[in-house]
């Protein structure tokens, strides 16, 4: 560091504190991203009830309102993050509509709880359910377009999925007798979906939210017959609860504050005319200092320890080699390439943010990174030494910490 910055941070620290000093506070900034919780947190289970309609081969011929059948989902599920999660569960699907063969599934004899049309068009009744298992990647649109925000009341969830099903119906075996059975010739027993929608939740408390489940389903059965519709369009509306278990939220890395300055004006003109001032007060001693350096004697000072070859910087709680870095690592390799030397590699972490777990975590991480990247240009590993070191790189403080993120490169 040149003596000139030195001589601007001590005339600060001796100033700062006729300016309202405060001391550092520490904060979670979501800005450096999100630190994944416990296997254990953000665990829930939702609980549907609605209503769908049939739309297959010939149910245009049935009044909309008839064709409405109930439907039920239970879930259990899990966030990995604030945007992405999963559930899994079973449901349950009435399914009614209309049919002119009386080799479709669910098939009933002419029926004016289901259908008032006339009989003579050749139209029959169709009723059958539908029972399995269900499973969906979640999304959630409010967090990636609003940001992550503890305790907000309505969150938009997209989801995508599949289910396989098993279908149970009356079978019609004429004369007003019917069976319950399943599986029919030219029919699927059972059978698969693909599934999508929006949910949407509202906030009761921390753990409580009112669901508002917007689908729609691609059911896989021929419903009316061989050779008929492969595929059955099925929206549906649900309403339901969901339940959040132990911790719901996430949480970001610390990083400290520095407080505001209010009003420094008066304090830059100050310094200005400090620095201004002894610029020439550093000139003339360091003439004064290389005069003595050079004078003849058997008490010249000893050399400085030498400096390192490079040093690799990091941002806060980040172990891999960004931007500018790669450049450095590069210029260092090939030096290294032009040399029979070994070197010693040491890892560094600040100790104002975090905790001795994370930090001993991030000064192997980076080290190792950087003798990695190393022997990826070719550079033998038996000439690099890598060790740790747990104080500060710098100690200059909390508000130079991100000097103390660092890898250190040192001939031996």
């Amino acid at each position: 560091m040149k003596k000139i910055t030195l001589f601007a941070f001590a005339c600060a620290m001796l100033v700062a504190p006729a300016v309202n000093a405060q001391e550092v506070t520490y904060v979670e900034d979501p800005a450096q991203g999100y630190i994944f919780n416990n296997m254990k947190d953000n665990w829930f289970i939702q609980g549907e009830g609605g209503v769908g309609v049939m739309m297959s081969y010939k149910d245009a011929n049935v009044k909309f309102g008839k064709r409405l059948a109930p439907k039920a989902d239970l879930f259990i599920g899990k966030w990995f993050s604030p945007l992405l999660g999963f559930r899994i569960g079973g449901h349950f699907d009435q399914m009614i509509g209309a049919t002119d063969t009386p080799n479709a599934i669910g098939y009933r004899t002419w029926d004016t709880e289901i259908m008032k049309d006339d009989a003579e068009r050749g139209l029959h009744g169709q009723k059958f359910n539908r029972f399995g298992v269900t499973g969906d990647v979640l999304f959630n649109l409010t967090n990636w377009l609003c940001g992550y925000r503890p305790g907000r009341f309505y969150n938009a969830t997209l989801y995508a999925g599949a289910a396989m099903s098993w279908n149970v119906y009356r079978e019609n075996l004429g004369g007003g007798d019917f069976k319950y059975g399943a599986g029919k010739k030219d029919h699927h027993d059972r059978n698969f979906a693909l599934q999508a929608g929006l949910l949407n939740s509202f906030a009761v408390s921390k753990h409580l939210d009112i669901l508002l489940d917007l689908r729609f389903d691609m059911v896989q059965e021929h419903v009316d017959g061989a050779g008929r519709k492969t595929w059955i369009e099925y929206p549906s509306v649900l309403l339901g609860l969901g339940y959040k278990f132990g911790k719901t939220e996430w949480n970001a890395p610390v990083v400290p504050v520095c407080p505001p300055v209010v009003d420094n004006s008066a304090l830059i003109n100050d310094l200005r005319n400090k620095l201004e001032g002894a610029n020439a007060k550093i000139a003339s001693l360091q003439k004064q200092l290389d005069d003595c350096l050079n004078r003849p004697g058997p008490d010249k000072p000893a050399p400085a320890a030498e400096a390192p070859l490079a040093t690799i910087y990091y941002p806060i709680n980040v172990s891999k080699i960004v931007g500018v870095q790669n450049d450095v690592v590069n210029a260092v390799a090939n030096v290294m390439a032009n040399e029979n030397s070994n070197y010693k590699l040491t890892g560094w972490a600040d100790n104002y943010t975090g905790n001795d777990q994370i930090n001993v975590r991030l000064r192997k991480d980076r080290v190792a990174g950087v003798k990695k990247a190393l022997v990826g240009k070719g550079i033998a590993a038996d000439r690099l030494e890598t060790t740790i070191d747990n104080g500060n790189l710098t100690n200059y403080g909390p508000k130079c910490a991100s000097l103390d993120r660092a890898v250190t490169i040192n001939r031996k």
